[in-house]
Parts: C-alpha cells; structure tokens; sequence
C-alpha cells in the first residue's frame, strides 16, 4: 500500500519562503513521478512541479518559475519543494502525488492530476500582504 507523507506548509507574509516535504512508502515496481499540486476550494487541482524520480527531469508551472524548486532527496521516493518569494496567489492546498513516469525520447511526468495513482493528505500554505 502506497501513502504519501507530507510535511511542512504554514503561514508566511509575502516574499518569505516555506519548504513542503514529501516521501512515498509502499511503492514497488518502476520509479515514479512525484509531485505538488494545488487546489482552491471550488476548482480544480492543478500542477505547481513535477520531477522524474531517478531521472531528474522537471516540470514548473508558469506561475513558479524562478521561485520554487524541486528536488530528490537522495535515492529514496522523497522530494522537496522549495518556495521563495511567495505571494499571496501561491495561498492553497497543496498535495504530493506519485505516478507512473510517461514515455516518449525520454521518461517524463504527466501534468494533469488524474493520471497520479496517489496522494497526500494536503499541507495549507497562507502567504499574507
């Protein structure tokens, strides 16, 4: 059985930084595409990053370019998303998910949310003005 354990998330004023944590325990077979997503309430759950575990290759969001950053955490099914310089916009739900890797020159994370097979609980980010 695959969980997701997410840690970090909380309240910041605009232009600090937060760092969200995420490991996935259970998961066998080929590496997976992790990643964090955001949900308002009411809308749809939307990409903020993704990363290729054992691969490297990474996916932002127009809205976080130059101000997050993805990353492994060594060799197990853990990754980091470093947040600098928030606004208020980044305030969300914010959820880890693990999927399978897609295919194509080379292996690389889908965007949209249903094709990620887990999830995490969510972590509340609040950027204030």
């Amino acid at each position: 059985q695959v969980q997701l354990a997410e840690s970090g998330g909380g309240s910041v004023q605009a232009g600090g930084s937060l760092r969200l944590s995420c490991t996935a325990s259970g998961y066998t077979g080929s590496r997976p595409c992790m990643g964090w997503f955001r949900q308002d309430p009411g809308q749809v759950r939307e990409v903020v990053a993704t990363i290729v575990i054992g691969g490297g290759d990474v996916y932002y969001d127009d809205s976080v370019k130059g101000r997050f950053t993805i990353s492994q955490d060594g060799a197990d099914n853990s990754i980091t998303l470093q947040m600098a310089n928030l606004k208020p916009d980044d305030s969300s739900m914010y959820y880890c998910a693990a999927g399978p890797q897609l295919y194509g020159p080379t292996a690389y994370c889908s965007i949209q949310n249903y094709h990620y097979n887990y999830w995490g609980q969510g972590t509340q980010v609040t950027v204030s003005s």
